[in-house]
């Protein structure tokens, strides 16, 4: 789904600006334009970066605390 109009940036293009690194809406519009010119698009960004944030998040989670425990030694 297309996030930014303007810039032609889905959310596929803002997960993965989240895997590379990209943590705030400055990194988002700095890398891919969000929001840099009607700025329509800005709660919707922040709503896509939060989501995306938070599957990382959990991602790295359940691999740091419950990966481990899996191993065989």
């Amino acid at each position: 789904m297309y996030i930014c109009i303007c810039k032609a940036v889905t959310e596929r293009d803002i997960q993965e600006a989240v895997a590379r690194g990209a943590h705030s809406l400055k990194d988002l519009r700095h890398e891919l334009g969000v929001a840099s010119e009607c700025g329509k698009c800005a709660a919707d960004a922040k709503h896509c970066l939060k989501a995306a944030l938070e599957k990382i998040g959990h991602q790295h989670h359940h691999f740091h605390h419950h990966g481990h425990h899996h191993k065989k030694r």
